[in-house]
């Protein structure tokens, strides 16, 4: 006797299931059979689904506020980098007595 191990699903197929579920075209048997899932699992992923539908529209703003961390990082790294050029000019032009 072997034991079956448990089959992993990728997010896509998921979410692919899901919405045809959402869909309401078919009935969860009919998409148990066709996709060879339970219907329990399928109704499952059904209400993550729509339960996580807003999550779509929200990255948007936090992918700004990602690029904007990064933009702030550059710039702090660039205002680094003049000081220590403006300081090493200073002490330069002082030997220079300009």
């Amino acid at each position: 006797m072997t034991k079956q191990s448990q089959r992993k699903f990728t997010p896509e197929f998921k979410a692919r299931v899901a919405f045809e579920a959402a869909k309401d075209q078919l009935t969860l048997a009919e998409l148990s059979k066709k996709h060879e899932v339970s219907s329990v699992v399928i109704s499952r992923w059904k209400s993550e689904f729509l339960s996580n539908l807003t999550v779509v529209f929200e990255k948007t703003t936090s992918e700004e506020e990602g690029s904007e961390k990064v933009d702030i990082e550059k710039l702090y790294s660039q205002i680094g980098q003049l000081k220590v050029e403006n300081d090493f000019l200073k002490k330069n032009l002082k030997r220079l007595g300009i």
